[in-house]
């Protein structure tokens, strides 16, 4: 039964749900770095809020660890690299709290609009300053979008029943879409120049770091009001008190911040200045909505093999994996056969799909090829890491889907690149569960990978057969398969012999000392 560990004060509900799907879960927040280290090898799965940090140096303790859920959607208490790099799947939950961001993003423009903490502290303070608080009308403003995501597009769609006209800049967002969400899209400097209200929905990444930077915030129109309730790090905070106290910006709302507590912060104080501490996902609805969804993409992961909401690896349905499981045992076999016998000199990998096999997602068939063919360099390769591994090792990736139909009914192959040219591998499934290979460097050969084996490149010539038998027969080495192919007649073959013993290496030199023989790899499955 997977374990899993919820390190961070969340709703009850994750527990239930965790047992619910045969999980077996700890609930312990509140344990310091040393103690969570200490514990972590017992867990496959770690459930967690903002408070945990997930190091590389905790991750080299979790020994078992397979899984790390973010009930939220930033993951900046995450070293990413180092958990792909340790074949740790790490998710968020980026929908059970948009709604309640986005709702907070346009309190905090309404807030802006009426100067409401400000009329509200003046009012409490026993004055009565009507006329000091003199607002503006959200109808008929244009608010610009810096991100037009899942949250952003929930704002744009309030906004635009407040009758206020949105524009947008996504370089990810198409002009189909925007025209679905009744928006405008536009670059940046025309957003800038053109919006009454701005409201950031965009990560932060190295991209979008002070994208409201100094110059950037000078080519605002005057009298802007800017809302920011996704990332600290997002606007350059120095030059927005000038700005502040300069009065080309009229006021800006923070619910994020570069330093997390702010308990200090240099706009603190300043005139038309709201803040809040990081409310954006802080409703009731929210948390439960967190908590039930990391617990159930946890357990879909741990249980039945479904990938949701993943940082670090393509998405894979719970639906989607029991029909794509025997793809991906095929995929990581051949994967693993060029890897054995080319892996180390590869320069490049094209994974090709055609059939039954091309109606697929065809991200997880990709990285179990990886899987298979980067274990050449680690024995702690998998899904999660093998893409990385290969980046690393500047592995150039390709993908290819053809919609035609061959001689099989699904097919899969798999073409390494190296300094001599390129090499490939194909397999099929028979009755759509069982791997198969049936084509081997532009060889017909069918064989099903399996266990220890032997490849062997020969000259096809009469009695070769006979005396690689005798061979293994007098080495103790009992045969349970043998695939042949070859080119032509008299021209290059291959074996592929399947054995019930480890092939020791002088076993292997005998063989390669058989007239005829070209190569001699053994091989395990």
């Amino acid at each position: 039964m997977p374990k899993v560990l919820i390190s961070d004060k969340m709703d009850p509900k994750a527990a239930e749900i965790f047992r619910q799907n045969g999980v077996e879960v700890d609930e312990r927040p509140g344990l310091s770095k040393d103690e969570l280290k200490a514990i972590i090898g017992d867990y496959d799965g770690l459930a967690i809020r903002s408070a945990t940090k997930v190091t590389r140096d905790l991750l080299e303790a979790a020994t078992n660890l397979k899984v790390v859920g973010r009930a939220g959607i930033g993951v900046d208490n995450v070293d990413i690299p180092a958990a792909s790099a340790k074949g740790v799947v790490v998710m968020n939950t980026p929908f059970g709290n948009s709604i309640t961001t986005a709702e907070h993003a346009i309190a905090l423009m309404f807030a802006l609009a009426r100067e409401l903490p400000q009329a509200d502290a003046s009012t409490q303070a026993g004055k009565w300053e009507k006329n000091r608080f003199m607002g503006v009308e959200l109808t008929s403003k244009t608010l610009g979008l810096i991100g037009c995501g899942n949250i952003g597009s929930i704002v744009a769609e309030r906004a635009l029943g407040l009758r206020m006209k949105v524009v947008a800049f996504d370089p990810f967002l198409t002009e189909e879409r925007a025209l679905d969400l009744g928006v405008e899209k536009v670059e940046l400097d025309e957003l800038l120049a053109r919006a009454d209200f701005i409201t950031l929905h965009t990560p932060l990444t190295d991209q979008t770091r002070n994208i409201l930077s100094r110059e950037n915030l000078a080519k605002t129109k005057k009298g802007v009001r800017i809302i920011n309730c996704a990332r600290g790090g997002l606007i350059d905070e120095a030059a927005l008190k000038e700005m502040l106290e300069a009065g080309h910006v009229a006021g800006a709302a923070l619910d994020v911040f570069v330093e997390e507590p702010a308990k200090q912060s240099p706009l603190f104080g300043t005139a038309g200045f709201i803040a809040t501490p990081h409310l954006g996902a802080s409703t009731t609805e929210a948390q439960v909505n967190v908590a039930i969804q990391v617990a159930e993409q946890m357990s879909d992961y741990l249980m039945r093999g479904g990938v949701t909401n993943a940082l670090n690896m393509p998405s894979l349905s719970a639906e989607e994996a029991p029909k794509l499981r025997p793809y991906m045992e095929l995929a990581e076999k051949l994967g693993s056969l060029v890897g054995q016998l080319e892996g180390k000199r590869a320069l490049g990998v094209a994974v090709e799909v055609e059939g039954a096999a091309a109606a697929l997602n065809q991200k997880p068939i990709t990285g179990a090829v990886l899987a298979g063919l980067m274990r050449v360099y680690s024995d702690t390769v998998n899904m999660v890491n093998a893409p990385f591994l290969a980046k690393e090792r500047g592995l150039d990736v390709r993908e290819i889907r053809h919609d035609r139909e061959g001689d099989y009914h699904t097919l899969v192959r798999v073409t390494v690149t190296t300094e001599e040219g390129e090499q490939s591998v194909a397999g099929t499934l028979f009755g759509n569960s069982a791997p198969r290979l049936v084509d081997m460097f532009g060889i017909k050969v069918e064989a099903e990978l399996r266990g220890e084996m032997i490849y062997i490149v020969n000259e096809d010539a009469p009695g070769f057969i006979g005396r690689l038998g005798t061979t293994l027969g007098e080495a103790g080495v009992n045969i349970g398969t043998f695939h042949l192919g070859r080119r032509a007649a008299g021209d290059e073959a291959v074996a592929l012999v399947s054995v019930d013993n480890h092939v020791e290496p002088a076993v292997v030199e005998t063989i390669r000392a058989i007239a005829g023989v070209r190569r001699v790899k053994p091989l395990r499955f």
